[in-house]
């Protein structure tokens, strides 16, 4: 395989690309764990607002001015 001008061997190509897929699944990993933690997160504050917490506290603090 030839690039710009440069002889590439068969081989190198190969293990590029899996080296590219490798890191591209590293990444696709990473990010899915991102997102379980936003959701758990969100989830969270959802439950926190249905039991009204958030409303208790704009009370208490309320309740000092």
């Amino acid at each position: 395989m030839e690039l710009f001008g440069v002889v590439i061997p068969l081989w190198a190509v190969f293990i590029g690309i899996i080296l590219i897929a490798v890191v591209a699944w590293k990444l696709i990993k990473f990010a899915i764990k991102v997102l379980i933690v936003l959701v758990i997160f969100f989830v969270i504050l959802i439950g926190l607002d249905v039991i009204g917490v958030f409303e208790g506290i704009n009370n208490f603090l309320s309740s000092f001015m």
